[in-house]
């Protein structure tokens, strides 16, 4: 239970350590929260902070999301644990403490925590983020379609039900992250990968 418990604390607050605010400080940029669509992750980074930046902190937030599932299943703790590691991984970056519970909208984190659950789970999403922003060119509808795609792909794949229930929570909070994203889609104001 102590194990379970620090567990838990250590996936929250490695979660909690954005990566787009710390790198963007560290290079001298604005707080990433008040700069473009004011989400702190790696597409709004890009749009202001360039390719090698945006690179590090979608990177940062991959890791924050494989590294606490990685260390649980190390641990031999069990399924249900570790599913509900990487939903505490996710929540921090969502809210982190660090940062006035002003996080993120969790794509890269969920990655990353899907990465520790099951890798080809992972690909499968990576791959409908990708062919989604090649056609239509849009950041925040890749995430989406993957998003919805995702526990769909964990029980295809017969994942455990604790995994497949962590990875529909970790969806459902993603998509609703994307609500004024939905509103830009829906009106065509959105704007594409690329452009400002």
């Amino acid at each position: 239970m102590i194990i379970d418990s620090l567990l838990y604390a250590f996936a929250y607050l490695t979660g909690s350590l954005s990566s787009a605010i710390i790198l963007c400080k560290l290079a001298g940029l604005p707080d990433p929260r008040e700069q473009g669509s004011g989400n702190p992750g790696a597409t709004n980074v890009l749009r202001f902070g360039g390719k090698k930046l945006a690179t590090a902190v979608l990177l940062g937030d991959v890791l924050k999301g494989v590294i606490p599932v990685v260390l649980a299943v190390m641990l031999d703790v069990s399924i249900t644990v570790i599913a509900l590691v990487g939903l505490c991984a996710f929540l921090g970056h969502l809210y982190p403490i660090f940062f006035g519970f002003r996080g993120g909208k969790g794509v890269a984190t969920a990655l990353g925590v899907m990465f520790g659950f099951n890798w080809t789970i992972a690909i499968l999403v990576i791959a409908i983020w990708i062919l989604i922003s090649l056609v239509f060119r849009l950041s925040s509808l890749a995430a989406l379609c993957a998003a919805a795609a995702a526990p769909l792909i964990s029980w295809l794949l017969h994942a455990d039900n604790n995994i497949t229930l962590s990875i529909t929570v970790m969806s459902a909070l993603l998509i609703a992250r994307h609500h004024s994203n939905i509103r830009k889609l829906l009106a065509g104001t959105e704007p594409k990968i690329g452009k400002k």
